[in-house]
């Protein structure tokens, strides 16, 4: 394992190393889920390449910027396992975007307006930005992203098509806690009692997908509403289901045929997503 805070410097070294190279961006914290990316990364490619960085113009509240969790030598000692085949890219803010830390603009196909979009002005944004850097930058043949965060995922693969990119974007499954809870950084902060409620969010869309081909769209958004109801302190942001490619949500009156639900949920200062195919 090698680690880099330049990009000049990384890929002068990659230059040398045996393709096809898979990459694998992250913001630290890492968990298993993210040790599932790099697996497979490493089963698919000779060289891996890991991003640790903290994007800062993806956050549109300071406060979940300053607080998300920051454990880069703990991530380190987690990647050493996988031996001289990887490397690991941690730069500062001003190695991406030097003295203006500021998004590009891009065309997301609207796919950035509803959901997490609408939730958090600019987010999108800010994912392009360092997504496409990373990508005109290094190369990789290949890159690694959880189905967790399934609009960014759909939102990537957009850009690098439109921006005519060689990489191959690849979707990996959700990988959850025993009880189902998805795998993310942010769970790290929740409370011991918060830690318990988490799980309805699984348990929510699990609901959600048992009555959703029983009952009309809108009058399952009602019951799964008055389900989070019985939870005083998890409250329900939205609950979506939605056309798996466009992620325009389904109609409200047509019977379900297929679509992926999204739910968003705040619990004391965290605020959790979670998705699930309903077909």
């Amino acid at each position: 394992m090698e680690v880099f805070d330049s990009s000049l410097s990384l890929v002068k070294c990659l230059s040398n190393k045996p393709r096809p190279l898979g990459m694998v961006p992250t913001m630290g914290a890492l968990h298993p889920g993210h040790f599932s990316l790099i697996e497979k990364a490493m089963e698919e490619n000779q060289t891996v390449l890991i991003s640790i960085f903290i994007n800062p113009t993806q956050f549109n509240d300071q406060n979940d910027f300053e607080n998300y969790p920051f454990q880069i030598d703990s991530d380190l000692e987690k990647i050493k396992k996988y031996g001289n085949k990887t490397f690991v890219y941690v730069p500062k803010a001003f190695d991406i975007y030097g003295d203006r830390v500021q998004s590009k603009s891009f065309d997301l196909n609207g796919l950035d307006v509803m959901m997490e979009g609408e939730k958090r002005a600019g987010h999108f944004q800010g994912v392009a930005t360092v997504v496409s850097y990373f990508l005109e930058i290094f190369r990789p043949n290949h890159a690694y992203f959880g189905e967790k965060d399934f609009q960014q995922l759909r939102i990537i693969d957009h850009i690098t098509q439109s921006m005519g990119l060689k990489t191959k974007i690849i979707g990996c499954p959700i990988v959850r806690e025993s009880d189902g809870l998805a795998m993310s950084s942010r769970n790290s902060l929740l409370t011991s009692e918060e830690r318990k409620l988490a799980v309805k969010l699984f348990e929510g869309l699990q609901f959600a997908k048992s009555h959703a081909k029983k009952v009309p769209y809108r009058a399952l958004k009602e019951m799964v509403a008055a389900w989070f109801d019985n939870y005083d302190d998890l409250a329900l942001d939205y609950f979506q289901i939605t056309d798996p490619k466009t992620l325009k949500e389904i109609s409200f009156d047509e019977p379900l045929t297929k679509g992926r639900g999204f739910i968003a949920a705040h619990l004391g200062k965290i605020r959790l997503i979670d998705n699930l195919d309903m077909s």
